[in-house]
């Protein structure tokens, strides 16, 4: 039936434990070297970006806080622009009341002078007024 050969069981065994070795120098320990090399990579890759993303928070709290002032200077411009927009505009009312004011002053003293001019003339004429009403009078 089955015979055993007791020196090709032993060629076997040398075989495979020849072969072992050989796999194990050749294939498994450079497989390993290279994945123990592939995790350190990796590893490093995540700190880089670990310390990528903290200088990113740094420059994105940077940015905000430029942005932040950039708009407190801009409302502060504004607001002093409006102001001095406001204080130009009071001071053009102002001049044009003052000036509105002399042209009405001015108004009323010639409306004064032309009165006593009209009341001298009428005054003037007073006697031939009534020398016409004492006329019709007499007519009547």
């Amino acid at each position: 039936m089955l015979d055993i050969s007791l020196s090709l069981m032993l060629l076997v065994a040398v075989v495979f434990l020849a072969l072992l070795v050989l796999l194990n120098s050749w294939l498994y320990q450079p497989l390993m070297a290279f994945m123990d090399e592939r995790d350190k990579t990796i590893r490093k890759d995540l700190e880089n970006v670990q310390a990528d993303t903290s200088e990113i928070e740094a420059l994105k709290a940077k940015t905000e806080a430029v942005i932040a002032e950039a708009k407190s200077e801009a409302a502060a411009l504004r607001s002093k622009t409006i102001e001095d927009s406001k204080m130009l505009a009071q001071s053009k009312i102002e001049a044009k009341k003052e000036e509105l004011e002399k042209a009405y002053e001015e108004f009323v003293a010639s409306l004064k002078g032309e009165e006593e001019t009209l009341k001298s003339e009428l005054l003037s004429q007073m006697p031939l007024f009534k020398e016409s009403l004492k006329a019709k009078f007499s007519q009547i």
